[in-house]
């Protein structure tokens, strides 16, 4: 029983650390300088569909 008590330890810390990396990656994707003209345009083209 220990084995499966220690396969569910370690894959909730491998789930936990993939999550997170995921987390951070996202965030530093959506805060690149490179995007930021493209995040504007698609706000703009929201709004301008609004009218």
């Amino acid at each position: 029983m220990q084995s499966v008590d220690d396969l569910i330890y370690f894959s909730r810390i491998f789930a936990l650390v993939l999550f997170f990396v995921l987390f951070v990656g996202i965030l530093v994707w959506a805060f690149l300088p490179g995007n930021k003209q493209r995040f504007e345009k698609e706000a703009r083209k929201i709004l301008e569909e609004d009218r």
